[in-house]
């Protein structure tokens, strides 16, 4: 630590900073939720009128190869925003940490008040591991995105292929499981150059 007292002009600006970073994470949390939030009341109203259509095969056919894809589409839209919200996410809370380890240089003995998280514990006591990704928002809707890829390709062998129902239903599984692949090997390759790149206490966000 320096004998010179840092001047009030760096502290005020430090602590705005500080603010700023902690008002953006919080900003990343709220984006995230609404963003899933539109996503799954989309899918459940889809499939509501899906369920009003299953009477008649013409009308579920037309409804099914028009909803479907609309929220499939939308599923990935909010991914890549969810994907985008955790790397920002993960960042501010970097930025935070360098700055709470400055205030606990300023005044000797106060290290104990800034005290960074345990490397065994994890984070606030959670600790993170590799495949803690699977976790988070952004995994959530990959995994429901998949799965609704998957059926609106058995509908589409069903219903417009006439192709047997067995059949259809097995291009369906392997479409989602090749959907769900590819959607976590993404947020994966987004998110691991963010997450090696960082330390301590801020090698995963909050949840993201």
């Amino acid at each position: 630590m320096s004998d010179d007292k840092p001047p009030p002009e760096f502290m005020s600006a430090l602590v705005t900073e500080h603010f700023v970073l902690q008002s953006a994470a919080s900003a990343t949390i709220s984006e995230s939720g609404s963003r899933v939030a539109i996503y799954l009341s989309s899918l459940s109203s889809g499939l509501v009128a899906l369920g009003f259509a299953s009477s008649s095969p013409h009308a579920l056919a037309a409804l099914a190869f028009t909803v479907l894809p609309t929220v499939f589409i939308l599923g990935w839209f909010t991914v890549v925003r969810l994907v985008d919200t955790s790397v920002a996410n993960i960042v501010s809370l970097r930025r935070m940490e360098r700055i709470r380890r400055y205030y606990a240089s300023i005044v000797p003995g106060s290290a104990a008040y800034f005290e960074a998280d345990d490397s065994v514990t994890g984070t606030h006591g959670v600790s993170y591991g590799r495949w803690s990704f699977l976790f988070t928002m952004a995994s959530m809707v990959i995994l429901v995105n998949s799965v609704l890829g998957g059926a609106a390709v058995a509908l589409v062998g069903t219903l417009a292929v006439k192709a047997p129902v067995l059949a259809s239903t097995g291009v369906g599984i392997i479409t989602g499981l090749v959907l769900l692949f590819l959607g976590l090997r993404y947020e994966q390759r987004r998110l691991s150059p963010v997450v090696l790149g960082s330390t301590g206490a801020t090698v995963i966000a909050a949840d993201v």
